[in-house]
């Protein structure tokens, strides 16, 4: 058997809408998403589990109630449970996520950035 590794470049190709995160991989529990942001997010928290961020491509910024964290190209940061957060972007930018899978994408909220059913590519 051959077995085949993730290529991120060409899962990103494959979509360009924002805010509507795709799955490309299980480890156990958890869910690797990617997704292309533009604009701002909603503010949210995950009650019960920690959130990964991982800039593929371009920049990001992770809004706290209390400061904020930039991301660029390869970096990473980990929203801790319970932590309110907005994320935001000025330019479309790829992303990894690394999420429970049952953890919706808003967290605590419901609107219309929520995705309860994840397309896989």
């Amino acid at each position: 058997m051959i077995l085949k590794g993730i290529n991120f470049d060409d899962k990103f190709a494959h979509f360009d809408e924002c805010w509507s995160p795709k799955c490309v991989a299980r480890l156990d529990n958890y869910l690797v998403k990617v997704l292309k942001i533009k604009g701002y997010f909603s503010w949210h928290s995950h009650k019960e589990c920690d959130e990964i961020f991982i800039v593929h491509k371009g920049k990001m910024r992770i809004d706290f109630r209390d400061g904020f964290v930039e991301l660029n190209n390869g970096e990473l940061f980990v929203v801790p449970k319970g932590k309110e957060h907005k994320p935001f972007s000025e330019e479309v930018s790829e992303i990894i996520l690394l999420e429970r899978e049952d953890v919706l994408n808003t967290g605590d909220v419901t609107n219309e950035f929520t995705k309860e059913n994840l397309d896989w590519i």
